[in-house]
């Protein structure tokens, strides 16, 4: 397994979800049930949501709460390996045909919006 004082180089979504489900089953255990991962999914959107709110928003951190937004997506890139190991969905694949699609739908989409401009 890469340990974290190894991942200094660049990952692969491949080798990133390998070591999610290799941390997971030996470390970790076993994996949470999916709907378990579903319901720390949307805790950590939460939390990334909170550090926008404070630092890019209206809102003020409070005395003693965390300003880790790189942790915290972190957190989501992992709970989200999670959910796609368990339920055999390759993130390599999926990110490829989702770029895929995104370029076809939007190829002249969001040239042609005027408020982008």
């Amino acid at each position: 397994m890469r340990l974290a004082n190894d991942m200094q180089q660049d990952i692969t979504i491949k080798d990133a979800q390998r070591t999610v489900d290799e941390w997971i089953r030996t470390i970790g255990v076993r994996y949470f049930s999916p709907l378990t991962n579903m319901a720390i999914l949307a805790e950590e959107t939460g939390e990334v949501a909170r550090i926008m709110a404070r630092r890019y928003g209206d809102q003020s951190f409070k005395p003693g709460e965390q300003d880790d937004l790189a942790d915290e997506l972190a957190d989501l890139i992992w709970v989200t390996m999670a959910i796609a190991n368990q339920t055999g969905v390759d993130l390599t694949e999926a990110f490829h045909r989702n770029l895929d699609k995104k370029t076809r739908r939007d190829a002249l989409r969001h040239l042609n919006n005027d408020k982008l401009t």
